[in-house]
């Protein structure tokens, strides 16, 4: 593929040059029929970098303490070429904004963040020009479930969410970020009843589109399946059953062990007689954008990197790429990105797919693309030899840290929903017998956890750290032996 340089090529991938072209697509569903749609990067750990939200809630408060750092973050996106930008509603639910000491709904209100979410998403994409990004509002899982709250109890939280992201008029219904089969099959179902149910206030046309709205439904799981044993074809297959227009992972794990897992969904459900490659349901991927090869079943979260030092485990633009293309290859047409995915990511999937788009991102280089073709222009021989995209596709960068190890060695506690450690409370409901919490439960749940940490720690310390420089300086899970310079491709 030869860069595509002067301004004539950058006018025809921009759209602006004259050729032929249908009418732009107005819906998500047209936009998707036509060919991939790229979607935008993480939100929360992206803003918990710049200083906006808190590492420990991941909440989305900052859409009303700080709402010109999220709309800048939108722009971003849409800058980079983001066909839709996800509301940052991320862990909105009424009981995560006040879990375990969370101030965000006593101080704001579900209700509130959620709007101002949505409406600032909406405001940043009007700046996106004629081929606009479409708005998507998600629902994800809740610390009631987690303990053990009866499902109606569960999705009336959803339930409190969804009926505004109608009322808002939202282009896609996202149940997102979801551990369990179970509980995403609930979101799936609130997201259909609110989408239906609702009284519009709009002309009857109006009406009607809104009746149409998709129903995505991401898994932040990996090969092995939910936290309950489902394996990912069951989950795809399921939440196709339960009616989500969009099935797929995000969430917990890289670009391309992400994609091993849509592998097996759509296996899956090519076998039960859907047709993901028509659209029955389309496939998503959006994964994280660090390196995640060593994690276990629960992915990035088990890491001892997570959260405050994975930025070693980064992916390059180049991964990005290379994702966006495999993805496509696979048959997803919504590729987009998770925690860690920031602006030159999907700027780099958008690239990477200019033929089936027939545009560059806003943000693409003047130079042209493909990956390095602008280094032409660098004043040294040395770094204009990196001018072709063999060079970075084909790059394994160093840490520049002589005793940087490759892999990790991933927490496992094999914890799931019902259990002691998962049980979660707001602090000032601890003596609330409602949930049947009383400091003496408090105290045998610290107990319990403080074991645990210490068989953690244990653990850890059989790790032998050599004192020389090494590649590997700790062991590889044993599903890794096996791995080699192509562990990339799926």
């Amino acid at each position: 593929m030869k860069p595509f340089v002067g301004q004539g090529m950058r006018e025809y991938a921009r759209g602006d040059a004259d050729k032929p072209t249908a009418p732009a697509p107005t819906s998500l569903a047209e936009r998707l029929r036509q060919g991939p749609v790229v979607g935008d990067g993480g939100y929360a750990m992206e803003l918990e970098k710049r200083g906006y939200v808190q590492a420990g809630p991941w909440t989305p408060e900052a859409v009303v303490e700080h709402p010109d750092a999220v709309a800048q973050l939108h722009r971003e996106f849409v800058r980079a070429g983001a066909d839709v930008l996800q509301a940052f509603t991320f862990y909105a639910s009424a009981d995560k904004l006040r879990n375990r000491g969370n101030y965000a709904e006593r101080a704001h209100g579900a209700a509130p963040i959620n709007r101002a979410a949505c409406r600032l998403a909406r405001a940043a994409a009007g700046t996106g020009g004629a081929l606009a990004p479409l708005v998507a509002a998600s629902v994800s899982q809740t610390p009631s479930y987690l303990t053990g709250a009866r499902p109606e109890e569960v999705k009336a939280l959803m339930r409190q969410q969804a009926c505004i992201f109608v009322e808002e008029g939202v282009d896609l219904l996202l149940a997102e970020y979801f551990e369990h089969l179970e509980e995403c099959c609930f979101a799936v179902d609130v997201l259909k009843q609110s989408r239906l149910e609702r009284q519009p206030t709009q002309p009857t046309d109006e009406a009607k589109a809104r009746s149409k709205t998709l129903i995505a439904a991401s898994m932040c799981i990996g090969p092995e399946g939910d936290m309950h044993g489902n394996c990912p074809g069951t989950c795809a297959v399921q939440l196709a059953e339960q009616g989500a227009d969009l099935v797929g992972v995000g969430g917990h794990f890289d670009p391309f062990v992400s994609l091993r897992t849509v592998r097996l969904m759509k296996e899956a459900l090519e076998a039960a007689g859907y047709a993901p490659d028509a659209g029955r349901p389309f496939l998503m991927c959006q994964p994280l954008g660090y390196l995640t090869p060593d994690a276990g079943r629960q992915g990035v979260i088990d890491l001892p990197e997570f959260p405050f030092a994975l930025e070693p485990r980064q992916c390059t633009r180049s991964e990005a790429a290379d994702f966006a293309r495999q993805a496509h290859a696979l048959g997803v047409r919504y590729i987009g990105g998770g925690g860690g995915f920031q602006a030159y990511h999907v700027r780099a999937m958008g690239e990477a797919l200019v033929a089936e788009r027939g545009r560059l991102p806003a943000a693409a280089d003047e130079a042209g693309v493909p990956l390095g073709a602008q280094l032409q222009m660098h004043t040294k021989p040395w770094v204009r030899c990196r001018c072709t995209p063999e060079h970075w596709h084909r790059m394994h960068p160093a840490t520049g840290r002589p005793r940087s190890a490759a892999h990790s060695a991933p927490d496992a506690w094999d914890t799931t929903a019902g259990h002691e450690l998962l049980v979660q409370y707001c602090e000032d409901d601890a003596t609330d017998t409602r949930d049947g919490r009383t400091q003496a439960h408090d105290n045998a749940h610290d107990n319990a956890h403080d074991k645990a940490h210490e068989a953690h720690d244990n653990a850890h310390e059989q790790v032998a750290i050599p004192h020389k420089p090494m590649r590997h300086s700790v062991r590889a899970p044993a599903h890794l032996d096996k791995l080699g310079d192509d562990d990339h491709i799926v």
